[in-house]
């Protein structure tokens, strides 16, 4: 049975994650090297304390928040490559169709590790739901025979 459908979801929401990784990762980097330049620092503590509504405690808060983001944002980026390698072996069972069940199961995982709403974990959940419900299709021919006479003709 061909499943082109299971593998090409697969592999364009493969892409898609390594795409995301990648630009989460200059996404990270580049928020920690502004984060620890630090004239960038001075400017930003400035404006914060220029401002009359804001005070010393304000800027506090707002230096824990930007040191949660840097943090849940290496979260988000190992669950992506989880994603990605549970997708590739998702891929390489299907690709004999070795075994659908286990490449559903690793789809629907990996679009839950990829983003619950996310494009590619859209794509990895339709391709585990068509793992489960695609069956090989019937053969013409009988599974059992009833031939008890070796194929010569049977007395009436």
């Amino acid at each position: 049975m061909k499943r082109t459908a299971e593998k090409s979801l697969s592999i364009v929401s493969l892409v898609l994650s390594i795409i995301g990784i990648i630009l989460s990762v200059i996404l990270v980097s580049f928020f920690n090297l502004v984060k620890s330049d630090p004239q960038f620092q001075n400017e930003f503590e400035q404006g914060i304390l220029s401002d009359p509504t804001l005070g010393p405690e304000d800027l506090e808060i707002i230096n824990m928040v930007l040191g949660l983001f840097g943090g849940t944002m290496w979260f988000i980026i190992i669950g992506l490559i989880i994603s990605v390698i549970m997708t590739i072996v998702g891929i390489v069972k299907i690709w004999n169709n070795n075994n659908p069940k286990l490449a559903g199961i690793m789809f629907i995982i990996a679009g839950v590790l990829a983003g619950v709403i996310s494009l590619p974990s859209i794509l990895l959940y339709i391709a585990g739901i068509l793992c489960f419900t695609r069956k090989p299709p019937m053969t013409d021919k009988p599974q059992f025979t009833d031939d008890q006479y070796d194929g010569t003709m049977r007395p009436l």
